[in-house]
């Protein structure tokens, strides 16, 4: 593989065209779509009707509310798909991914809105299904930038433009239909809000009664707001049940509301998974949609978990419990959350080598004597590596910042705290060093030089390496943030090395394979090996009926041009050793 292919498949957009039969997409259709009528809902008729019968929802003390399966789901299954009842794209794909579907932006280019010269859609039979809502959103967007003072605002936040749309939906569709009660169901924490909420909360609010040009009372009542309270009941809805609309590889592209998947409780160590995967022929079929898989096998009377959108399950209990309550409102309690042992997301490797993990103390507490849970080795260094971790946290936070801004600079930050972490004893899986780890290999792949050489593919390669084992230490196999990093991992290994390490010498060649990466034909193999695995757990993480997805489409594609790459390098070595004389002792 090329490095121009490997930038390429990043972008790469094809979808899968498979026989295998899909699942029945659980949500209605557009109403943009003939033949479609909003379902009315009776007094006496039940809601979430789209679930499928192996799922009942129930009430518990400790959850509250959430669905429970009858009978045993295998990892890989996908249990539903529905479409979100409202999506919008964040601000800076609006001019590459499509308003409706949610397509990356093909060769032929995007059609642009002429009136707004905001959204942008694939082709008329998208801008056509999208019209219904965006020509209200049109008209606000329009109004917007008159009211705007400088000509440098953009448009309004996903969440926004994503809750304006859920409302101008319900009006157009009723708020007497069985969708409109469902929206109506999901949780709000209005009168339980943390003071570190009223923020985002007022500010969201404010921001929507601008965007929609709420100027009295009575342009509120239209969408059954009646009251400040009514609205901060619709802006609690929304921020405690939106999920992250991502591409096939899990980058995020918007927000989304679906009150069916909203549901599912909340895990850290979930058994099932929302995913994109974009995977069915007709690429006009009401994407996006979600699809909701289970990546561990599931008993029947088991709580049905999901992993929510905006909390990172490889951070520290500390972090995740401290996201969750400022904002969704409540404390969890999953397996994840009270385990008892050492987390390897704040642990220190054993000082003896032993293989074990020492826990480390949070920081503002007293700490007591750190020992290895394995061979009992203490701890002599705790307060340096406390002090590398506040420092790297710092880092990590200005890195992440300057990404996009000054990513030379981002870059040269993550090179330099890297290195204080690992001397320091972090492992791998621990937190900061995962989170500048994952963003080192993404900058690292970014910044790929022109020519490339052999020292800049072999640090990311060195660094794809240190994230996944990172992420194996803490993720279930087929989980898909494992599955996506295995491919990255495997295509940095299928690039072609601008200056390979060869050499006729036996020596040099058992040389090669203690040194990593490794070079020639055994860097192919393990291309080929680690694509393997990837593959596998795509299958799970993506849906095995989906057949891992739209990357599961790509890897399949590369597994086979590489078993002919190693096919082509053994004859070649083969043919040199035929051709060689014997010379003789």
């Amino acid at each position: 593989m090329s490095f121009k292919e490997l930038k390429s498949s990043k972008k790469a957009r094809s979808y899968v065209h498979s026989s295998v039969d899909r699942p029945a997409i659980s949500a209605p259709i557009e109403e943009s779509q003939p033949g479609h009528e909003p379902q009315k809902a009776s007094s006496d008729e039940k809601l979430y009707n789209a679930l499928p019968n192996s799922l009942e929802i129930r009430h518990s003390e400790v959850n509250g509310r959430g669905l429970w399966t009858t009978s045993t789901i295998k990892a890989g299954v996908v249990i539903f798909v529905t479409k979100p009842f409202a999506s919008a794209l964040s601000t800076s794909n609006l001019s590459s991914y499509c308003s409706s579907c949610f397509a990356p932006s093909s060769s032929n280019g995007m059609r642009r809105c002429t009136k707004c010269r905001i959204a942008h859609y694939c082709d008329s039979i998208c801008q056509t299904n999208d019209w219904a809502i965006h020509k209200l959103e049109c008209t606000s967007l329009q109004k917007w930038f008159q009211a705007a003072p400088s000509s440098d605002i953009g448009p309004p936040s996903d969440a926004v433009r994503c809750l304006s749309r859920m409302l101008w939906k319900l009006q157009k569709r009723g708020f007497d239909t069985i969708q409109a009660k469902e929206i109506a169901n999901m949780q709000s924490h209005r009168k339980s809000l943390k003071p570190s909420a009223y923020e985002t909360h007022t500010y969201l609010a404010q921001s929507l009664v601008q965007y929609m040009n709420f100027s009295n009372p009575a342009d509120m009542t239209q969408y059954h707001l009646s009251s400040a309270a009514d609205l901060v009941d619709t802006v609690s809805r929304f921020i405690t049940n939106t999920f992250t609309v991502t591409d096939p590889t899990l980058v995020p592209l918007g927000a989304a509301v679906s009150p069916v998947v909203a549901l599912i409780n909340h895990s850290c160590d979930p058994n099932a998974i929302v995913v994109f995967p974009r995977v069915f022929s007709d690429p006009k079929n009401n994407e996006p949609l979600m699809h909701v898989v289970a990546i561990r096998d599931i008993q029947p009377e088991e709580d049905l978990f999901i992993l929510t959108s905006y909390i990172d399950a490889t951070l520290p209990t500390r972090l995740r419990q401290q996201s969750l309550n400022e904002t969704y409102n409540f404390e969890c309690r999953c397996g994840l959350c009270s385990m008892v042992g050492v987390d390897p997301r704040m642990a220190l490797n054993c000082p003896k080598n032993c293989g074990g993990l020492c826990p480390l103390p949070i920081e503002d507490v007293d700490h007591p004597l750190v020992r290895c849970f394995k061979c009992h080795a203490v701890v002599h260094s705790v307060e340096a590596a406390l002090d590398a971790l506040r420092v790297s946290q710092e880092g990590l936070d200005k890195a992440t910042a300057l990404q996009f801004r000054d990513p030379e600079k981002s870059l040269r930050l993550t090179t330099n705290l890297i290195p204080i972490l690992i001397s320091a004893g972090f492992p791998p899986s621990s937190h900061p060093l995962l989170g500048l780890t994952r963003l080192h290999q993404q900058l690292l792949t970014e910044s790929f030089p022109n020519p490339l050489t052999q020292d800049h593919l072999d640090e990311t390669i060195r660094t794809a390496s240190q994230n996944v084992n990172g992420l194996t230490t803490l993720l279930r196999e087929g989980h898909p943030v494992l599955a996506i990093a295995l491919v990255g991992l495997g295509k940095l290994l299928a690039v072609d090395e601008p200056s390979p390490r060869a050499s006729d010498s036996d020596l040099f060649q058992k040389e090669l394979t203690q040194v990593y990466p490794p070079s020639g034909l055994p860097r192919l193999q393990l291309a080929y090996q680690t694509l393997l695995r990837a593959r596998t757990m795509l299958s799970i993480g993506f849906g095995v009926v989906n057949e891992g997805g739209q990357v599961g489409k790509e890897v399949r594609e590369m597994i086979v041009a590489l078993e002919k790459e190693i096919g082509v390098f053994k004859q070649g070595v083969r043919n040199v050793f035929e051709d060689t004389p014997r010379v003789k002792v």
